[in-house]
């Protein structure tokens, strides 16, 4: 049995989760947090615990700070529990780190009941939507070579989820530039979203999957 952080500021969900987890002996004690300084301090107080998470909820001002709060303690066990998670976001956190668990609020009780079960013996679970969510992204093979050098460098920023402001930046580039050249890039490559752009970057060489570790 584990600690488990319910760090949920929903009512009905943090009551729902607390009678499963007595109902079915998963917990030797439950711990509600409601913002991101207590979520802290528990698992300095209990580093293996498993936090049960809806980051839509709660006070993590972006993925990144997530993903360093559960990187620093190395020993617990998250499940993301949100009731709307989109593709980007969950294939952004799921690359980052694979040990996190993902289940949805509207998933059945089997679900559920296997995501929390999971975490108790340290092993993770990903629901129907989170695995989706990775296979739509990825490309097709054969993807023709029509950027420039400046747009590969651009685009592979964009990738990796940079803002224009940022890209402009750190390439010691106008604003003004930065959009241009993102223009003209989704222009050429024939694409209306990030998600798109990202696909063909990956399928292109321009972006490995392994970039998004660091």
């Amino acid at each position: 049995m584990k600690t488990f952080i319910l760090a949920d500021n929903q009512y009905i969900t943090r009551s729902g989760i607390a009678a499963i987890l007595v109902g079915e002996k998963l917990a030797d004690a439950i711990i509600t947090v409601s913002r991101l300084k207590e979520l802290q301090e528990k698992l300095n107080e209990y580093p293996d615990a498993v936090v049960v998470l809806d980051y839509s909820l709660f006070d993590f001002s972006s993925q990144q700070q997530m993903l360093a709060v559960k990187a620093k303690a190395r020993d617990s066990r998250w499940i993301l529990f949100s009731g709307e998670l989109s593709e980007r976001f969950l294939r952004y956190v799921l690359l980052q780190d694979d040990t996190l668990s993902v289940v949805m609020k509207h998933d059945d009780g089997e679900e559920i009941m296997a995501a929390l079960q999971n975490a108790v013996y340290d092993e993770i679970y990903i629901c129907d939507h989170a695995e989706q969510a990775l296979k739509d992204h990825v490309p097709p093979p054969g993807v023709p070579d029509v950027l420039t050098p400046s747009e590969k460098a651009i685009l592979h920023e964009i990738a990796l989820g940079k803002t224009t402001k940022e890209i402009a930046w750190e390439k010691h580039l106008s604003f003004h530039t930065v959009n241009s050249h993102r223009k003209n890039i989704f222009r050429k490559i024939e694409v209306n979203s990030i998600q798109e752009a990202i696909r063909y970057a990956i399928c292109s060489g321009i972006i490995d999957m392994s970039d998004y570790y660091i």
